[in-house]
């Protein structure tokens, strides 16, 4: 069975947010981490990981990202202070 990944990254400050999707979250944290993905995260050193969900369906993830994406940001805040409150890097514990 397949699994996909809607995530939100944000920077070192919470000021930005990046909204995701992968069939791999380990090896696309790595990605983002060590600044192998140009563009966005890249330039606005956002790694860090506050929220994701998982679905066995690449429709569902699609859709889901596509919403989280034109939410506005104090939906987007709300969401993750639901299971993340203190913004910590949820990943700061993987190993990659």
């Amino acid at each position: 069975m397949n699994s996909y990944y809607v995530y939100i990254l944000t920077n070192k400050t919470n000021s930005v947010i990046y909204i995701g999707i992968t069939n791999n979250l380990l090896r696309r944290l790595y990605e983002h981490k060590n600044k192998l993905l140009k563009g966005f995260t890249k330039k606005y050193n956002v790694n860090k990981l506050v929220y994701f969900e998982q679905t066995s369906d690449i429709n569902e993830a699609i859709k889901r990202e596509k919403t989280l994406k034109k939410w506005n940001r104090e939906w987007k805040l709300e969401l993750i202070k639901k299971q993340n409150p203190e913004f910590k890097d949820l990943s700061s514990e993987w190993e990659f």
